[in-house]
């Protein structure tokens, strides 16, 4: 909780409105009500509203500060239809077929953070990965500027030694299976970017491997020597200043130890707050190895590279990660152009 409770500390000063789809989840539910309680901004829970209320009756949680929208009665329904027609002209897209993708809460959420009604979405308790992406990809899209979205997992483990005073943060666990020297990159800058934002330090990125600057032309090694080099350059023409080192071993990343033996001259071993994983396989097992091994509070899927952020959590979430995740979201938010120059600016009808 200390780390999370520096987030909500920081969103408590800028409150934010959050929209979940699945309004009648009771994690969500419970969630939702924190977020209000705490101060942090306005929940807004999608769904047959006389459902929510049925299900929060019978949580005993009280709805009072919380919007309800139910998609299929909502006023807003058939300027978002126009809204995705357009966005989806190319794929020649009919009417209804709009109609019925707005009505759908994932869809109609994407669209609300899309056109401004709100700050951030935070969905996924029950539903798998692609039905949270696919609307925020056909929707909201990439930022200028960015080529590649990925994801984040927040770790908070007990041992402080490890990381930002315990807190790592993780990409990418859970969008591309096999990101090119680029994607990569692309993914070590963004999560970067988010560590300095989230928790003002500089970021101290690892991008990591089964090899510590061994000498093997093995292709993987070779990618993540490639894009090692790559983001680092990417951050020095944008001006960012970060650390990067790779290919480390995690142990060389994390444990000073380790890395005075092996690269007593990196900036970055032994002091890693970013880790970079080669592919998804390797981050979303290290991620729930971590998060159930080690009992660490997981934050997450935090999703980089978006035109306005968004989450994409565990369907093994409880109620206290959603609301963190929720709050890093609102956090996000607040100087969500600072990560993304010109996101948000264009609505998606303008593109």
């Amino acid at each position: 909780m200390r780390f999370i409770g520096g987030v909500i500390e920081k969103l408590q000063r800028h409150p934010k409105r959050i929209v979940f789809p699945e309004g009648t989840e009771p994690r969500v539910l419970q969630a939702a009500r924190q977020f209000f309680a705490l101060r942090l901004g306005v929940p807004i829970l999608l769904g047959d509203r006389a459902k929510i209320k049925e299900a929060a009756a019978g949580l005993n949680v009280s709805l009072e500060g919380i919007r309800l929208i139910n998609p299929a009665e909502s006023p807003d329904l058939e300027s978002f239809v126009k809204r995705f027609m357009l966005l989806r002209r190319g794929k020649g897209i009919e009417e209804q077929e709009a109609r019925e993708a707005m009505t759908k809460l994932n869809y109609f959420g994407a669209m609300m953070v899309a056109m401004k009604q709100a700050d951030g979405m935070v969905s996924g308790t029950n539903e798998i990965s692609g039905s949270v992406l696919r609307p925020l990809f056909q929707i909201i899209k990439v930022a200028p500027r960015t080529t590649t979205a990925s994801s984040c997992m927040v770790m908070e483990v007990e041992d402080t030694r490890f990381g930002e005073r315990g807190v790592l943060f993780m990409g990418d666990c859970g969008v591309i299976p096999e990101p090119s020297v680029d994607q990569l990159a692309d993914i070590a800058v963004s999560t970067a970017k988010l560590a300095r934002q989230i928790s003002g330090v500089r970021p101290r990125v690892a991008l990591l491997s089964y090899s510590t600057k061994g000498s093997a032309t093995q292709p993987s090694l070779m990618k993540v020597k490639a894009a090692t080099g790559l983001a680092q350059q990417k951050a020095q023409e944008e001006g960012f200043e970060a650390d990067f080192d790779g290919e480390l071993q995690v142990d060389a990343a994390l444990i000073p130890e380790i890395a005075s033996r092996k690269l007593p001259d990196s900036k970055v071993a032994g002091h890693a707050n970013v880790l970079i994983f080669p592919d998804l396989n390797s981050g979303n097992i290290a991620s729930k190895l971590i998060q159930h091994v080690a009992r660490a509070n997981a934050y997450g899927q935090i999703l980089l590279g978006l035109d306005r952020p968004a989450a994409d959590v565990s369907r093994g979430s409880s109620a206290h990660d959603i609301l963190g995740v929720a709050a890093i979201v609102g956090l996000q938010s607040i100087e969500y152009q600072k990560l993304y120059p010109g996101s948000g600016v264009n609505l998606p009808g303008d593109l």
